[in-house]
């Protein structure tokens, strides 16, 4: 009796030594292919999956559309991917946006990354890591601060239109950190974009 229960404390502690080197193992894996991103519902996920989940995002919420400049392909405008979410080109220098006729109220840039109202013109923001003109030195606190409050940081200048900022304050804030992750791991793009413009009062 005294020998079968020595075996399985035996086998016992072994199986509780293998266990320990398997996660310990798993964890250094785990570091190796960019460590772990974050919690998710309760659960672990690399930052790798984190920056998928943000890519996901990105490219369904259509973030593209507005800070990656146009230009004119075979088949009219498309995206120039090469420029990814660098926001208005700064060398694009735009005109006075013409005032709006008619039923129309605002005015686009062939780049789709200007519009002009009666309020005046925004340019669509740099969303790169670059540390001097994109989001290379903001911290997720602030990102998130910015979609949850409407204004850069937390508590700068509002977005202004047409960024959805109605919209994006129903993000989670699991869903935010991905944005952030994937925005800091794409390339860094220096382009300083113009600040907004405002109307000249109408007299």
């Amino acid at each position: 009796m005294r020998r079968t229960n020595l075996v399985w404390t035996t086998a016992l502690i072994a199986a509780a030594i293998l266990l320990t080197a398997v996660l310990s193992t798993a964890s250094l894996g785990a570091s190796n292919t960019g460590g772990v991103g974050a919690q998710q519902d309760g659960v672990t996920v690399t930052k790798q999956q984190q920056i998928a989940r943000g890519k996901y995002l990105v490219e369904i919420m259509g973030c593209h559309d507005c800070h990656t400049p146009a230009k004119l392909g075979p088949n009219g405008p498309e995206q120039d991917r090469s420029r990814a979410l660098s926001g208005h080109p700064e060398q694009l220098i735009m005109p006075p946006a013409p005032a709006p006729t008619g039923p129309w109220v605002a005015s686009i840039a062939a780049t789709f990354t200007a519009f002009g109202s009666p309020g005046g013109t925004v340019f669509t923001r740099n969303l790169t890591p670059d540390k001097e003109t994109g989001l290379g030195d903001w911290t997720v606190e602030e990102f998130i601060a910015t979609m949850k409050t409407g204004r850069e940081r937390g508590k700068g200048r509002p977005v202004l239109p047409p960024m959805p900022v109605q919209n994006l304050r129903a993000l989670s804030d699991t869903d935010i950190r991905s944005l952030f992750a994937y925005l800091q791991s794409i390339p860094a793009i220096t382009n300083r974009v113009p600040q907004p413009v405002e109307a000249p009062e109408q007299k």
